[in-house]
Protein backbone atom coordinates (compact mmCIF):
# COMPACT_ATOMS: atom_id res chain seq x y z
CA UNK A 1 0.00 0.00 0.00
CA UNK A 2 1.44 3.31 -1.20
CA UNK A 3 2.35 6.30 1.80
CA UNK A 4 -0.66 8.34 -0.71
CA UNK A 5 -3.05 5.91 -0.40
CA UNK A 6 -2.48 5.38 3.58
CA UNK A 7 -3.04 9.52 3.63
CA UNK A 8 -5.98 9.08 1.24
CA UNK A 9 -7.48 6.09 3.19
CA UNK A 10 -7.02 8.07 7.20
CA UNK A 11 -8.19 11.57 5.43
CA UNK A 12 -11.23 9.82 4.32
CA UNK A 13 -11.82 7.81 7.15
CA UNK A 14 -11.81 10.95 9.72
CA UNK A 15 -14.13 12.41 8.07
CA UNK A 16 -16.21 9.98 7.30
CA UNK A 17 -15.90 9.46 11.10
CA UNK A 18 -17.41 13.04 12.47
CA UNK A 19 -20.03 12.20 9.96
CA UNK A 20 -21.05 9.25 11.25
CA UNK A 21 -20.69 10.61 14.77
CA UNK A 22 -23.08 13.24 13.74
CA UNK A 23 -25.36 10.97 12.13
CA UNK A 24 -25.99 8.50 14.95
CA UNK A 25 -25.64 11.75 17.63
CA UNK A 26 -28.71 13.57 15.58
CA UNK A 27 -31.22 10.94 14.47
CA UNK A 28 -32.53 10.33 18.03
CA UNK A 29 -34.19 13.95 17.23
CA UNK A 30 -37.51 13.82 15.53
CA UNK A 31 -37.93 15.91 12.60
CA UNK A 32 -41.67 16.38 12.33
CA UNK A 33 -40.83 20.43 13.25
CA UNK A 34 -38.15 20.37 11.33
CA UNK A 35 -40.55 23.71 9.61
CA UNK A 36 -40.32 25.71 12.65
CA UNK A 37 -37.97 28.31 13.07
CA UNK A 38 -36.71 26.89 16.69
CA UNK A 39 -35.78 23.48 15.42
CA UNK A 40 -34.08 24.02 12.11
CA UNK A 41 -32.02 27.31 13.11
CA UNK A 42 -32.17 26.66 16.97
CA UNK A 43 -32.04 23.00 16.88
CA UNK A 44 -35.00 22.97 19.01
CA UNK A 45 -33.25 24.40 22.00
CA UNK A 46 -31.25 21.21 22.78
CA UNK A 47 -27.83 22.28 22.49
CA UNK A 48 -25.83 21.04 25.97
CA UNK A 49 -22.80 23.69 27.12
CA UNK A 50 -20.00 21.00 25.53
CA UNK A 51 -21.92 21.80 22.00
CA UNK A 52 -22.57 24.99 22.29
CA UNK A 53 -18.72 25.71 23.73
CA UNK A 54 -17.41 23.29 20.65
CA UNK A 55 -19.72 24.66 17.83
CA UNK A 56 -18.49 28.62 18.79
CA UNK A 57 -14.59 27.47 18.89
CA UNK A 58 -14.52 26.05 16.17
CA UNK A 59 -16.64 28.33 13.76
CA UNK A 60 -14.45 30.92 14.79
CA UNK A 61 -11.01 29.10 14.35
CA UNK A 62 -10.62 28.18 10.41
CA UNK A 63 -7.82 28.42 8.24
CA UNK A 64 -8.52 32.11 7.95
CA UNK A 65 -7.37 32.13 11.42
CA UNK A 66 -4.64 29.52 11.19
CA UNK A 67 -3.25 30.53 7.67
CA UNK A 68 -3.81 34.61 8.40
CA UNK A 69 -2.54 35.00 11.81
CA UNK A 70 0.23 32.55 11.20
CA UNK A 71 0.99 35.00 7.75
CA UNK A 72 2.05 37.82 10.32
CA UNK A 73 4.88 35.72 11.94
CA UNK A 74 4.38 37.75 14.94
CA UNK A 75 3.29 37.38 18.45
CA UNK A 76 1.39 40.02 18.77
CA UNK A 77 -1.84 38.56 16.62
CA UNK A 78 -2.66 37.11 19.38
CA UNK A 79 -4.09 39.78 21.30
CA UNK A 80 -6.73 39.14 18.95
CA UNK A 81 -7.55 35.76 20.45
CA UNK A 82 -6.75 37.15 23.98
CA UNK A 83 -9.09 40.15 23.70
CA UNK A 84 -11.82 37.63 22.36
CA UNK A 85 -12.19 36.24 25.84
CA UNK A 86 -14.03 39.53 26.96
CA UNK A 87 -15.84 39.35 23.84
CA UNK A 88 -17.32 35.64 25.24
CA UNK A 89 -17.78 37.20 29.03
CA UNK A 90 -19.61 40.01 27.65
CA UNK A 91 -21.99 37.84 25.53
CA UNK A 92 -22.55 35.41 28.28
CA UNK A 93 -23.42 37.87 31.17
CA UNK A 94 -25.14 40.75 28.80
CA UNK A 95 -26.65 39.92 25.73
CA UNK A 96 -27.79 36.28 26.12
CA UNK A 97 -29.62 36.84 28.90
CA UNK A 98 -31.54 39.92 26.58
CA UNK A 99 -31.87 37.18 23.98
CA UNK A 100 -33.52 34.46 25.89
CA UNK A 101 -35.97 37.35 27.48
CA UNK A 102 -36.77 38.01 24.23
CA UNK A 103 -36.79 34.59 22.87
CA UNK A 104 -34.81 35.99 19.47
CA UNK A 105 -34.38 33.68 16.51
CA UNK A 106 -31.57 36.12 15.09
CA UNK A 107 -29.84 38.59 16.93
CA UNK A 108 -31.90 41.39 14.79
CA UNK A 109 -34.60 39.95 15.80
CA UNK A 110 -33.90 41.84 19.05
CA UNK A 111 -33.49 45.06 17.26
CA UNK A 112 -37.04 44.50 16.09
CA UNK A 113 -38.29 44.43 19.57
CA UNK A 114 -36.57 47.10 20.79
CA UNK A 115 -37.29 49.45 17.80
CA UNK A 116 -40.67 48.31 17.08
CA UNK A 117 -39.03 48.23 13.42
CA UNK A 118 -38.91 45.36 10.86
CA UNK A 119 -37.61 47.52 8.22
CA UNK A 120 -34.11 48.32 10.76
CA UNK A 121 -34.14 44.69 11.21
CA UNK A 122 -33.64 43.64 7.71
CA UNK A 123 -31.21 46.86 6.76
CA UNK A 124 -28.88 45.25 10.04
CA UNK A 125 -29.19 41.95 8.69
CA UNK A 126 -28.65 42.75 5.10
CA UNK A 127 -25.01 44.38 6.47
CA UNK A 128 -24.72 40.73 8.12
CA UNK A 129 -25.47 38.58 4.81
CA UNK A 130 -23.35 40.58 2.79
CA UNK A 131 -20.42 40.78 4.81
CA UNK A 132 -21.23 37.03 5.24
CA UNK A 133 -21.88 35.85 1.50
CA UNK A 134 -19.67 38.16 0.05
CA UNK A 135 -16.33 38.45 2.58
CA UNK A 136 -16.19 35.51 4.93
CA UNK A 137 -17.71 32.19 3.67
CA UNK A 138 -15.51 32.78 0.20
CA UNK A 139 -12.37 33.21 2.17
CA UNK A 140 -12.90 30.48 4.26
CA UNK A 141 -13.08 28.13 1.19
CA UNK A 142 -10.10 29.81 -0.59
CA UNK A 143 -7.98 29.63 2.64
CA UNK A 144 -8.69 25.82 3.18
CA UNK A 145 -8.43 25.05 -0.31
CA UNK A 146 -5.00 26.86 -0.68
CA UNK A 147 -3.49 25.05 2.32
CA UNK A 148 -4.59 21.62 1.46
CA UNK A 149 -3.22 22.00 -1.48
CA UNK A 150 0.05 23.94 -0.35
CA UNK A 151 0.67 21.36 2.48
CA UNK A 152 -0.11 17.91 0.14
CA UNK A 153 1.10 19.17 -3.44
CA UNK A 154 -1.72 17.47 -5.19
CA UNK A 155 -2.09 18.88 -8.75
CA UNK A 156 -5.65 20.29 -8.15
CA UNK A 157 -7.74 23.78 -9.64
CA UNK A 158 -7.73 25.76 -6.64
CA UNK A 159 -11.24 26.58 -7.68
CA UNK A 160 -12.48 22.90 -7.97
CA UNK A 161 -10.68 21.82 -4.26
CA UNK A 162 -13.02 25.28 -2.69
CA UNK A 163 -15.98 24.31 -4.42
CA UNK A 164 -15.96 20.90 -2.63
CA UNK A 165 -15.39 22.38 0.46
CA UNK A 166 -18.77 24.42 -0.11
CA UNK A 167 -21.09 21.67 -1.22
CA UNK A 168 -19.88 19.41 1.94
CA UNK A 169 -19.91 22.34 4.03
CA UNK A 170 -23.55 23.23 2.90
CA UNK A 171 -24.76 19.86 3.13
CA UNK A 172 -24.84 19.68 6.84
CA UNK A 173 -26.64 23.13 7.04
CA UNK A 174 -29.37 21.79 4.72
CA UNK A 175 -29.51 18.44 6.04
CA UNK A 176 -29.13 18.77 9.70
CA UNK A 177 -29.74 21.90 10.53
CA UNK A 178 -28.09 24.17 13.55
CA UNK A 179 -28.18 20.59 15.46
CA UNK A 180 -26.11 18.27 12.74
CA UNK A 181 -23.77 22.11 12.41
CA UNK A 182 -23.07 21.93 15.90
CA UNK A 183 -22.50 18.71 16.72
CA UNK A 184 -19.77 17.47 13.78
CA UNK A 185 -18.38 21.13 15.01
CA UNK A 186 -17.68 19.67 18.31
CA UNK A 187 -16.47 16.37 17.01
CA UNK A 188 -14.29 18.03 14.08
CA UNK A 189 -12.85 20.36 17.02
CA UNK A 190 -11.35 17.74 19.03
CA UNK A 191 -9.55 16.76 15.71
CA UNK A 192 -8.52 20.43 15.09
CA UNK A 193 -7.33 21.10 18.92
CA UNK A 194 -5.04 18.10 18.77
CA UNK A 195 -3.59 18.20 15.62
CA UNK A 196 -3.25 21.98 15.89
CA UNK A 197 -1.03 22.04 19.57
CA UNK A 198 0.47 18.60 17.97
CA UNK A 199 2.17 21.48 15.46
CA UNK A 200 2.52 24.29 18.10
CA UNK A 201 5.14 21.17 19.50
CA UNK A 202 7.10 20.20 16.44
CA UNK A 203 7.92 24.12 15.45
CA UNK A 204 8.60 24.77 18.51
CA UNK A 205 10.86 21.63 18.89
CA UNK A 206 12.44 22.22 15.51
CA UNK A 207 13.89 25.42 17.35
CA UNK A 208 15.09 23.90 20.13
CA UNK A 209 12.73 26.48 21.99
CA UNK A 210 15.21 29.06 20.90
CA UNK A 211 13.92 32.24 19.75
CA UNK A 212 16.89 33.98 19.52
CA UNK A 213 17.87 35.78 16.19
CA UNK A 214 13.98 36.48 15.84
CA UNK A 215 13.49 40.45 16.18
CA UNK A 216 12.11 41.59 19.34
CA UNK A 217 9.05 43.13 17.83
CA UNK A 218 7.60 40.13 16.78
CA UNK A 219 8.02 39.00 19.84
CA UNK A 220 6.07 41.14 21.71
CA UNK A 221 2.73 41.73 22.57
CA UNK A 222 2.29 45.19 22.38
CA UNK A 223 2.93 46.47 18.94
CA UNK A 224 4.06 49.73 18.16
CA UNK A 225 2.50 52.80 16.12
CA UNK A 226 3.80 51.21 12.76
CA UNK A 227 2.38 47.20 13.44
CA UNK A 228 -0.67 45.47 12.75
CA UNK A 229 -2.06 45.88 16.32
CA UNK A 230 -0.80 49.18 18.10
CA UNK A 231 -0.48 49.05 21.34
CA UNK A 232 -3.26 51.97 22.04
CA UNK A 233 -5.86 50.13 19.70
CA UNK A 234 -6.29 47.87 22.85
CA UNK A 235 -7.53 51.06 24.49
CA UNK A 236 -10.04 52.08 22.14
CA UNK A 237 -11.53 50.13 19.29
CA UNK A 238 -10.35 46.24 20.31
CA UNK A 239 -12.63 45.81 22.65
CA UNK A 240 -15.78 47.22 20.63
CA UNK A 241 -14.73 44.54 17.98
CA UNK A 242 -14.74 41.72 20.26
CA UNK A 243 -18.29 42.99 21.75
CA UNK A 244 -19.48 43.35 18.42
CA UNK A 245 -18.06 39.75 16.75
CA UNK A 246 -19.35 37.87 19.50
CA UNK A 247 -22.27 39.15 20.74
CA UNK A 248 -24.17 40.59 17.82
CA UNK A 249 -23.01 38.68 14.87
CA UNK A 250 -25.38 36.04 13.87
CA UNK A 251 -22.75 33.47 12.94
CA UNK A 252 -21.69 33.49 16.61
CA UNK A 253 -24.40 33.81 18.85
CA UNK A 254 -27.03 31.60 16.96
CA UNK A 255 -25.23 28.62 18.68
CA UNK A 256 -25.36 29.80 22.06
CA UNK A 257 -29.03 31.15 21.48
CA UNK A 258 -29.84 26.88 20.84
CA UNK A 259 -29.46 25.77 24.46
CA UNK A 260 -32.36 24.45 26.49
CA UNK A 261 -31.50 27.37 29.10
CA UNK A 262 -29.60 30.70 29.19
CA UNK A 263 -27.65 29.11 32.23
CA UNK A 264 -26.58 26.16 29.61
CA UNK A 265 -25.69 28.68 27.19
CA UNK A 266 -23.75 30.79 29.38
CA UNK A 267 -21.58 27.36 30.93
CA UNK A 268 -20.55 26.92 26.91
CA UNK A 269 -19.79 30.80 26.29
CA UNK A 270 -17.37 30.26 29.78
CA UNK A 271 -16.01 27.13 28.22
CA UNK A 272 -15.17 28.49 24.72
CA UNK A 273 -13.42 31.60 26.68
CA UNK A 274 -10.99 29.40 28.55
CA UNK A 275 -10.32 27.46 25.41
CA UNK A 276 -10.03 30.97 23.49
CA UNK A 277 -6.57 32.34 25.86
CA UNK A 278 -5.99 29.21 27.04
CA UNK A 279 -5.14 26.37 23.78
CA UNK A 280 -6.08 29.26 20.82
CA UNK A 281 -3.43 31.65 21.14
CA UNK A 282 -0.48 29.53 20.47
CA UNK A 283 -1.92 27.54 17.60
CA UNK A 284 -2.69 31.04 15.80
CA UNK A 285 0.72 32.56 16.15
CA UNK A 286 3.68 30.10 17.48
CA UNK A 287 4.20 27.98 14.13
CA UNK A 288 4.18 31.49 12.19
CA UNK A 289 7.04 32.73 14.09
CA UNK A 290 8.72 29.57 14.25
CA UNK A 291 8.54 30.08 10.41
CA UNK A 292 10.20 33.51 10.46
CA UNK A 293 13.18 31.95 11.84
CA UNK A 294 13.90 28.61 9.40
CA UNK A 295 12.59 30.44 6.33
CA UNK A 296 12.22 34.37 6.96
CA UNK A 297 9.38 36.81 5.99
CA UNK A 298 7.01 34.49 3.83
CA UNK A 299 3.90 35.83 4.79
CA UNK A 300 1.03 33.17 4.80
CA UNK A 301 2.61 30.51 3.25
CA UNK A 302 3.98 29.94 6.92
CA UNK A 303 1.95 27.59 8.38
CA UNK A 304 1.44 25.44 5.05
CA UNK A 305 5.53 25.29 5.29
CA UNK A 306 5.52 24.35 8.80
CA UNK A 307 3.04 21.80 8.48
CA UNK A 308 4.71 20.18 5.43
CA UNK A 309 8.15 20.27 6.90
CA UNK A 310 7.78 18.80 9.99
CA UNK A 311 4.68 17.23 10.56
CA UNK A 312 5.66 13.37 10.35
CA UNK A 313 4.06 11.57 6.92
CA UNK A 314 2.11 9.39 8.95
CA UNK A 315 0.28 12.08 10.11
CA UNK A 316 -0.50 14.32 7.34
CA UNK A 317 -3.63 12.33 6.68
CA UNK A 318 -5.04 13.25 10.08
CA UNK A 319 -3.58 16.74 9.41
CA UNK A 320 -5.68 17.21 6.27
CA UNK A 321 -8.95 16.10 7.61
CA UNK A 322 -8.30 18.61 10.80
CA UNK A 323 -8.03 21.34 8.40
CA UNK A 324 -11.15 19.87 6.04
CA UNK A 325 -13.16 19.63 9.11
CA UNK A 326 -12.01 23.09 10.60
CA UNK A 327 -13.32 24.93 7.12
CA UNK A 328 -16.49 22.57 6.89
CA UNK A 329 -17.44 23.76 10.39
CA UNK A 330 -16.91 27.53 9.32
CA UNK A 331 -18.64 27.46 6.13
CA UNK A 332 -21.49 25.32 7.48
CA UNK A 333 -21.95 27.94 10.16
CA UNK A 334 -21.75 30.61 7.98
CA UNK A 335 -24.67 29.10 5.34
CA UNK A 336 -26.84 28.30 8.10
CA UNK A 337 -26.41 31.69 9.63
CA UNK A 338 -27.13 33.41 6.42
CA UNK A 339 -30.20 31.22 5.92
CA UNK A 340 -31.42 31.92 8.88
CA UNK A 341 -31.26 35.68 8.31
CA UNK A 342 -33.09 35.46 5.02
CA UNK A 343 -35.47 33.27 6.06
CA UNK A 344 -36.48 34.97 9.93
CA UNK A 345 -35.35 38.75 8.77
CA UNK A 346 -36.61 38.98 5.26
CA UNK A 347 -38.74 36.30 3.99
CA UNK A 348 -40.99 35.84 7.05
CA UNK A 349 -40.94 39.73 7.69
CA UNK A 350 -42.05 40.55 3.97
CA UNK A 351 -42.68 37.97 1.79
CA UNK A 352 -44.34 34.39 3.14
CA UNK A 353 -44.66 34.82 6.68
CA UNK A 354 -45.17 30.90 6.83
CA UNK A 355 -42.55 29.35 4.33
CA UNK A 356 -41.36 25.82 4.02
CA UNK A 357 -38.08 27.00 6.09
CA UNK A 358 -36.41 23.62 5.74
CA UNK A 359 -36.67 23.78 1.21
CA UNK A 360 -36.24 27.77 1.98
CA UNK A 361 -33.12 27.39 3.60
CA UNK A 362 -32.03 24.78 1.16
CA UNK A 363 -32.60 27.25 -1.56
CA UNK A 364 -30.97 29.91 -0.20
CA UNK A 365 -27.54 28.03 0.81
CA UNK A 366 -27.61 26.42 -2.98
CA UNK A 367 -27.47 30.16 -4.31
CA UNK A 368 -24.81 31.38 -1.29
CA UNK A 369 -22.30 28.33 -2.11
CA UNK A 370 -22.83 29.62 -5.55
CA UNK A 371 -21.90 33.34 -4.88
CA UNK A 372 -19.06 31.91 -2.16
CA UNK A 373 -17.49 29.83 -4.81
CA UNK A 374 -17.35 32.86 -7.53
CA UNK A 375 -15.68 35.19 -5.12
CA UNK A 376 -13.01 32.98 -4.57
CA UNK A 377 -10.87 34.37 -7.08
CA UNK A 378 -10.67 37.95 -5.75
CA UNK A 379 -9.34 36.49 -1.94
CA UNK A 380 -6.30 35.01 -4.16
CA UNK A 381 -5.33 38.39 -4.99
CA UNK A 382 -4.81 39.32 -1.21
CA UNK A 383 -1.55 39.79 -0.11
CA UNK A 384 -3.04 38.95 3.78
CA UNK A 385 -6.62 37.52 4.39
CA UNK A 386 -6.49 38.42 8.30
CA UNK A 387 -5.75 41.73 7.59
CA UNK A 388 -8.32 42.45 4.62
CA UNK A 389 -11.12 40.58 6.64
CA UNK A 390 -10.49 42.62 10.32
CA UNK A 391 -10.83 46.11 7.44
CA UNK A 392 -13.88 44.85 6.00
CA UNK A 393 -15.73 44.02 9.25
CA UNK A 394 -15.09 47.59 10.00
CA UNK A 395 -17.28 48.77 7.39
CA UNK A 396 -20.34 46.93 9.26
CA UNK A 397 -19.39 46.11 12.64
CA UNK A 398 -19.24 49.95 14.44
CA UNK A 399 -22.98 50.96 13.04
CA UNK A 400 -24.74 47.62 13.58
CA UNK A 401 -23.06 47.53 17.38
CA UNK A 402 -24.47 51.24 17.95
CA UNK A 403 -27.34 50.44 16.75
CA UNK A 404 -27.87 47.46 19.16
CA UNK A 405 -26.23 49.71 22.14
CA UNK A 406 -28.75 52.86 21.33
CA UNK A 407 -31.50 50.35 21.26
CA UNK A 408 -30.17 48.35 24.52
CA UNK A 409 -29.94 51.56 26.48
CA UNK A 410 -32.42 53.76 25.46
CA UNK A 411 -35.77 53.91 25.30
CA UNK A 412 -38.12 56.57 23.01
CA UNK A 413 -35.44 56.31 19.69
CA UNK A 414 -36.91 56.30 16.72
CA UNK A 415 -35.64 53.41 14.01
CA UNK A 416 -35.70 56.09 11.51
CA UNK A 417 -32.67 57.91 13.57
CA UNK A 418 -30.95 54.03 14.29
CA UNK A 419 -31.59 53.88 10.05
CA UNK A 420 -29.90 57.33 9.19
CA UNK A 421 -26.75 56.68 11.42
CA UNK A 422 -26.21 52.88 10.16
CA UNK A 423 -26.12 54.21 6.79
CA UNK A 424 -24.02 56.73 7.92
CA UNK A 425 -21.72 55.28 9.88
CA UNK A 426 -21.00 52.55 6.50
CA UNK A 427 -20.90 55.64 4.16
CA UNK A 428 -18.20 57.23 6.42
CA UNK A 429 -16.31 54.32 7.06
CA UNK A 430 -16.27 53.12 3.60
CA UNK A 431 -14.45 56.60 2.69
CA UNK A 432 -12.20 56.58 5.59
CA UNK A 433 -10.90 52.79 3.98
CA UNK A 434 -10.54 53.88 0.33
CA UNK A 435 -9.90 58.04 0.55
CA UNK A 436 -8.48 58.81 3.84
CA UNK A 437 -7.39 57.09 7.08
CA UNK A 438 -5.58 59.54 9.37
CA UNK A 439 -5.47 57.04 11.94
CA UNK A 440 -5.09 53.09 12.75
CA UNK A 441 -8.47 51.36 11.23
CA UNK A 442 -8.96 49.78 15.09
CA UNK A 443 -8.74 53.65 16.43
CA UNK A 444 -11.07 55.02 13.35
CA UNK A 445 -13.71 52.06 14.51
CA UNK A 446 -13.82 53.12 17.82
CA UNK A 447 -14.61 56.91 16.90
CA UNK A 448 -17.24 55.25 13.88
CA UNK A 449 -19.24 53.69 17.11
CA UNK A 450 -19.46 57.05 19.27
CA UNK A 451 -20.39 58.92 16.51
CA UNK A 452 -23.29 56.35 15.51
CA UNK A 453 -24.41 56.27 18.38
CA UNK A 454 -24.13 60.42 19.37
CA UNK A 455 -25.62 60.88 15.97
CA UNK A 456 -28.28 58.65 16.37
CA UNK A 457 -29.64 60.41 19.61
CA UNK A 458 -29.13 63.88 17.98
CA UNK A 459 -31.69 62.84 15.05
CA UNK A 460 -33.91 61.30 17.12
CA UNK A 461 -33.88 64.26 19.11
CA UNK A 462 -33.61 67.32 16.51
CA UNK A 463 -35.29 65.45 13.52
CA UNK A 464 -37.73 63.20 14.93
CA UNK A 465 -38.39 65.20 17.87
CA UNK A 466 -38.22 61.75 20.28
CA UNK A 467 -36.64 62.10 23.92
CA UNK A 468 -35.13 59.49 24.27
CA UNK A 469 -34.72 57.99 27.78
CA UNK A 470 -31.85 55.69 29.42
CA UNK A 471 -33.31 52.43 30.32
CA UNK A 472 -30.47 51.15 32.98
CA UNK A 473 -28.68 48.89 33.34
CA UNK A 474 -31.13 46.29 35.51
CA UNK A 475 -32.25 44.71 32.54
CA UNK A 476 -28.82 42.73 31.61
CA UNK A 477 -29.03 41.09 35.03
Amino acid sequence: MTHELIQTLVFTGVLTGIALLTYLKCRDHGRSDNDSNREYFLAGGSLTWLFVAGSITLTNLSTDQLVGMNGNQMILLAVWELAGFVGLLVLAKIFLPVYYRNQCTTTTELLEKRYQSKHLRAAVSMLFLFINVFVFQPAVIYTGALFMLSMTGVDFDLIVVAAAFAVVGAAYAVVGGLRAVAVSDTYGGIIVFIMGLLVVWLALDAIRFDFSGIPAERLTLLGDSDSPVPWHTLLTGMILIQIFYWSTNQTITQRAMAAPSVKEAQKGVYAAALVRVLLVPPMVVIPGVVAYKLYGDIGDAAYGQIVGDLMPSALSGAFAAAIAAAVLSSFNSMVNASAAMYVCDFHQRFINPKPKVARLSGVMTTIFVIIAIGMVPVYAQADSIINLLQELWGLISMPILACFTVGLLFTGVDHRAALIALATGVLGYACLIWLWMPLHYIHMMCLTFFFCVGFALLINRFVFRGRAQFAGLHQFQ
